[in-house]
This record gives structure tokens, C-alpha cells and sequence, in this order.
């Protein structure tokens, strides 16, 4: 998810426009060549560059140790498909799921998104989850080798009310119990927040920050987690 629209072109054209499921207006909108998500009035995520939410899946993917094939990975977040499309090109990941609680941006990647991550919905080794990342964590069963989390923008900048709770001890146990031994878990943030870098240092083993500069302000972080 990116923090900020990018600078580009200045005419935009709405292309579709739904109720949220937390309330307002989804609005997926074209500006150039390039495609906005925009919720309830608050810039989302875009196509421009994508860098850091790549980033986020690389480094976990290459935190596994050296060898390891079959590799599952879980993303919190569909947005415009950077993370999964990342995940599903590198010949060792085995199953993608994505986790995406609003309905239209899982539609979108069958019309006017499917170029953008390259059709995700007809990829095999992709299932596209319609759920609330927290709810479905509290039910899963199966296990993940790397956990990518990329819900909202960040620890201390949450867009949609409630999100804070994915940062909490609460989900970080339930992370912890689906991740396979010696997987990773990695989340995206636009800014740095340290009070929960210190709260993944006190119950993981090890923490890596990333930062990953972006066109502007701040760079983004990825904080790198192994339980």
C-alpha cells in the first residue's frame, strides 16, 4: 500500500466506484497510464513503481533458508497485485493467498487491474481469499512459510478503523501459529513506527528493518520478523 499519490498526470477519470465494506466509497480511478485506489476519500495504493511492497516479499522469500522448495506464502492485502505477482515469480513458491476483505478489488483484478499483476485470479498456484485478515486468521488451519502484511499503512497510521489490532500481541500470536518453523513474517509500513518494532523484538528471535526510499518524504519500511 502506497502512502501517497505519485506525482503524474493531472486529469483522472473514474473507471469504477463501490460502497466499502468499512464504510464510504471504493473508487478505482485512471490518471495517464496509471490506476488509484481510493477509499472513502483517502489515497490507498497505485501502479507507480510498487517498490517497496516487492521489497517486502523478496526479503522474506530470501530470509528462508537456502534450499527450501514448496514454499507457501500468505498476503495480507490484494491492492494492485505487487506482492502477490513478486511471490508468484519466483519458481519456488509453490501456493499464493491473498487476503483481501473488499470484494470489488478481487473483481478488479478480472477487469481493469488483470494487466497490471498479470491476471491473478487465472494463475493456479493464486487463490484470492474474500475475508477480514483478522477473522480469517482466528479460524486458519494451514501453515505459511512467509507471512507478508500489507492491510493498511502501517502500525501508526491506520486508514480503516480497527486495523490497529493486526499489530497488537493478540495477531502477532496468531501470525506466529500459522507460520511454519523457521518461516518469516514481514510488514509493510509507510513510515517508521518504533514502538512496534519494539514490540516484534520482544517476542521474535530476530528483526531486520528495511527501508526503501520513495519519491518522496519519509522511505517506506518493511520490518522482517522470525518467531
Amino acid at each position: 500500500m502506497s502512502s501517497s499519490p505519485r506525482a503524474g498526470a493531472s486529469e483522472s477519470e473514474v473507471i469504477a466506484r463501490a460502497p466499502g465494506v468499512t464504510g464510504g466509497e471504493l473508487v478505482l480511478r485512471r490518471v495517464g497510464e496509471h490506476f488509484e485506489i481510493i477509499s472513502n476519500g483517502v489515497f490507498l495504493m497505485d501502479t507507480r513503481g510498487g517498490a517497496s511492497e516487492r521489497e517486502m516479499v523478496r526479503a522474506a522469500l530470501a530470509a528462508l533458508p537456502a534450499g527450501r522448495t514448496g514454499i507457501r506464502v500468505l498476503i495480507g492485502g490484494l491492492g494492485v497485485g505487487f506482492s502477490a505477482r513478486e511471490a508468484l515469480d519466483d519458481e519456488r513458491v509453490e501456493h499464493v493467498r491473498v487476503v483481501e476483505l473488499e470484494p470489488r478489488v478481487i473483481e478488479w483484478h478480472s477487469g481493469p487491474l488483470a494487466e497490471v499483476a498479470g491476471r491473478l485470479p487465472e494463475d493456479p498456484r493464486c487463490e484470492l481469499t474474500r475475508a477480514d485478515f483478522l477473522s480469517w486468521l482466528g479460524a486458519a488451519t494451514e501453515t505459511f512459510d512467509a507471512i507478508c502484511v500489507d492491510i493498511d499503512n502501517g502500525p501508526d497510521w491506520t486508514v480503516v478503523e480497527g486495523n490497529d489490532r493486526l499489530y497488537e500481541p493478540p495477531a502477532l500470536e496468531r501470525l506466529g501459529r500459522i507460520l511454519s518453523p523457521e518461516g518469516v513474517i514481514a510488514f509493510w509500513s509507510a513510515m517508521r513506527a518504533p514502538g512496534f518494532a519494539a514490540r516484534l523484538e520482544e517476542r521474535s528471535s530476530a528483526v531486520r528493518t528495511i527501508e526503501i526510499p520513495a519519491p518522496r518524504g519519509e522511505p517506506d519500511i518493511v520490518y522482517l520478523a522470525r518467531p
